[in-house]
């Protein structure tokens, strides 16, 4: 993982995929982000999270009082989260705004689901970045922080995740996970109030998945 900004309140870093956040209910004793830090830094405390198998920015907390302003921030949409992702097939949209209500951990598989009924609101912002003949690479913007959010949202609206199969994508060898990157993440420094945005370019694999899903056309 690469350390993009630390102080005596927070840490921003560019996190790998296939490393959890927190300990792995599946398998206790495999590492984990938090207890990486930990050992460098000391009391670590999570303000948001990113799947394990999502690369990209992440912000996190070194008081409890820094972890209280930026929760605030998060709670209040202060916070701006851009993610990248591919897509299978090509949407007929150029933007649009999934507000699909959502329910998380559900069944064996702990899977998030549309729920009309008793899902919480929930809100992603799409738009296209490019156009690939079989994929479309997308910006997806939370507004609401629902697990999964944008996997299920995507695949809700007919355009799975590539490498997603958990939501249904077909089986691929362009990409071993989901094809989902933290981009990029503006918030206001929790002490100084200085508005910080880092952005953070792709991991290895997606850039390769896009340069192999180009060479389709």
């Amino acid at each position: 993982m690469d350390i993009l900004y630390s102080d005596e309140h927070i840490i921003v870093l560019d996190k790998p995929a296939g490393l959890s956040v927190l300990p792995d209910g599946w398998e206790k004793d495999s590492s984990y982000l938090v207890k990486i830090l930990e050992e460098e830094f000391g009391k670590i405390f999570v303000v948001h999270r990113l799947d394990k198998t999502t690369s990209g920015v992440m912000v996190l907390a070194r008081t409890a009082e820094a972890h209280r302003a930026l929760n605030m921030q998060f709670d209040q949409h202060q916070a701006r989260k851009i993610y990248h992702a591919i897509v299978v097939g090509s949407p007929k949209w150029e933007e649009h705004v999934a507000k699909h209500p959502l329910r998380v951990n559900v069944g064996h598989k702990h899977r998030t689901m549309v729920d009309d009924k008793n899902g919480k609101p929930s809100e992603t912002r799409f738009k296209i970045l490019k156009r690939y003949m079989a994929h479309t690479l997308l910006e997806a913007e939370l507004m609401t922080g629902r697990t999964h959010q944008i996997r299920v949202h995507a695949y809700a609206l007919g355009y799975p995740l590539l490498g997603d199969v958990l939501y249904s994508a077909p089986e691929t060898d362009l990409i071993a996970r989901p094809a989902l990157h933290a981009y990029s993440l503006s918030f206001n420094h929790p002490t100084t109030n200085e508005r910080l945005t880092y952005a953070v370019p792709y991991p290895r694999d997606l850039k390769l998945t896009i340069t192999r899903t180009s060479q389709l056309e």
